[in-house]
């Protein structure tokens, strides 16, 4: 046996995901070479470790024992390393963080400084709705999670960062010079379910009676702009995602009694938690660093 540490961390990888080309993706590497490093893993063991079926590989039972012993195996890497720094006097360690999909354009500013200042840590962010953001915390998966709309069935300590502001936005002429949503019943684009902007959206609908037609529904925020921007119809979206198209004159906020809604940004986490100390450092920074951040990250939020 001669098999390496990246052998056993792509192999690992493609059992996890069950895909050369999704591990890859993972991985930054091209799919030929996780091919190959799988194909030199492999070749080392006289039982196979998978098979293809049609174009679909699936992991053998000898194989999901072997994965078991690379994850022991890399984990104990992985600690040595982290003893290493340790002794250097670095603060080292993986922060997780799930960050609903709107999420993504605060929590880099509040990551920046943090993650430079502190080269050993790992750092791995899993952007996606709220539903599932609220799951994997409740799972007790992710340090922190970064939402517009505080759980109802979890107990959370929380970090306000800045507000949510929600306005109903068309394309830029659209409404014509007025600025005004067209008369009757207007064309509108939905977030899926579970996410936090539908949930705040339908709320309004229903609460002022508010005339529209359902002209389609998609999982992301910026699938929702383009749409927008294509001439499709309007939505009721957050601000924080539409700075460059409001400054462009590409997009136009649309007068609407009851808008702007309201709501704030959190970082939060599960009441009771033991933070580890990476977790615990990066809430200490986020709490002294947040007005420093928002005043100078943010500014331009007010102009709306």
């Amino acid at each position: 046996m001669n098999y390496t540490l990246n052998q056993l961390q792509v192999f690992l990888k493609v059992v996890q995901l069950s895909s050369v080309t999704k591990a890859a993706e993972e991985l930054n590497l091209t799919q030929p070479a996780v091919s190959i490093q799988l194909k030199n893993f492999q070749d080392q063991f006289e039982i196979p470790l998978t098979e293809v079926v049609g174009r679909r590989i699936y992991i053998t039972e000898f194989g999901r024992e072997i994965a078991q012993s690379a994850e022991q195996i890399l984990d104990q890497v992985y600690a040595i390393n982290n003893k290493t720094r340790a002794y250097q006097g670095q603060l080292f360690g993986l922060l997780k963080i799930s960050v609903v999909s709107t999420g993504k354009y605060i929590i880099p500013y509040f990551l920046s400084d943090f993650v430079t200042d502190n080269p050993g840590i790992d750092l791995k962010i899993d952007v996606t709705n709220r539903l599932s953001v609220l799951e994997s915390m409740e799972r007790n998966e992710t340090d922190f999670a970064l939402v517009s709309i505080l759980p109802e069935n979890l107990k959370v300590e929380k970090i306000e960062l800045l507000p949510n502001k929600l306005y109903l936005v068309g394309k830029a002429g659209l409404a014509g010079e007025s600025g005004e949503p067209p008369v009757g019943r207007m064309p509108l684009i939905f977030r899926e379910n579970g996410s936090g902007t539908r949930k705040m959206m339908e709320k309004f609908i229903e609460k002022y009676d508010m005339p529209f037609t359902r002209r389609i529904e998609l999982t992301s925020n910026e699938a929702v702009k383009q749409s927008i921007l294509a001439g499709l119809g309007y939505s009721i979206m957050p601000l924080i995602g539409l700075r460059h198209e409001l400054q462009q004159g590409e997009l136009t906020i649309i007068p609407y009694d009851g808008l702007p809604l309201l709501s704030n940004w959190y970082l939060i986490w599960l009441k009771g938690k033991k933070l580890s100390p990476v977790a615990q450092a990066f809430s200490n920074h986020v709490k002294s660093q947040k007005k420093h951040i928002v005043d100078h990250q943010f500014n331009w939020y007010d102009q709306f």
